[in-house]
């Protein structure tokens, strides 16, 4: 029996884990696997029971990015960005998505990486673009979210020097969130799931989704999406509601 290259755990208290495995090939993002990711992200999007996913890796690597043996068979087309977009579908997913990097994160697996929400790392993981080394561009959006996430001038930095990030790096860049030991990465993951779903059904997916519309326009737009937004939403929440809430918050519910 083929062993699958993504493998899924789903679990009654509302998270689901999708473990990338190709451990091999260093879970390098062939078509078939990201069809698999595309399929699977899909399918928890539409089950209303899953609000939170945790994107990892089996092995030593989350991901060393695409599988360039499949670049002459497959067509640059269905190897590269313009086919079976991972990056998308993980974008798709209107609850968290938190990004467990237990290992090497680079190029391809990089932008997949950028694509979550959060960030934890495992000590000892790595990270580079290195696009430009191998005469190639981003098409998944990775050139336009590695800036947002660490600023122009570290993003240059990375993306023109193709050099490798430490882990310490990474965090004290702001690429990852939180660095923890290897033992620690799945649970850290799941505790901030937990956190997560602590929330009213709704509350996580909403405020992620205006947290998006802000970052894209100005400071002044962001203001009026929010107040609209914040009208829209807030006034279906009654009094009796909140004070409930209030009180779970403060140990007494």
């Amino acid at each position: 029996m083929p062993i699958s290259e993504l493998l899924t755990e789903v679990s009654d208290e509302g998270w689901a884990v999708l473990r990338l495995n190709r451990p091999e090939r260093l879970n390098t993002l062939s078509v078939s696997l990201r069809k698999a990711l595309i399929a699977e992200v899909a399918r928890l999007e539409a089950d209303p029971a899953v609000r939170v996913l945790i994107l990892t890796g089996t092995g030593r690597a989350f991901s060393a990015g695409l599988e360039v043996s499949e670049w002459g068979s497959a067509g640059a087309a269905a190897a590269g960005a313009w086919k079976h977009d991972p990056v998308a579908a993980l974008r798709g997913f209107s609850g968290l998505v938190i990004g467990a990097i237990n290992g090497l994160c680079v190029t391809g697996g990089l932008e997949l990486a950028l694509a979550c929400d959060l960030l934890i790392a495992a000590k000892g993981a790595r990270f580079a673009d290195t696009h430009s080394r191998v005469g190639l561009l981003p098409g998944w959006g990775g050139s336009v979210r590695l800036a947002e996430r660490v600023g122009l001038a570290r993003a240059m930095e990375l993306a023109l020097t193709a050099r490798f990030l430490s882990d310490q790096e990474a965090l004290d860049w702001g690429l990852i969130n939180h660095l923890v030991p290897p033992e620690t990465l799945l649970p850290t993951a799941l505790d901030l799931a937990a956190q997560s779903l602590a929330a009213p059904p709704g509350g996580v997916e909403a405020y992620k989704e205006l947290l998006r519309k802000g970052a894209g326009v100005s400071f002044d737009g962001a203001l009026e999406i929010e107040r609209e937004t914040a009208i829209a939403v807030n006034s279906r929440v009654s009094a009796a509601e909140i004070q409930m809430r209030i009180a779970a918050l403060r140990g007494r519910g």
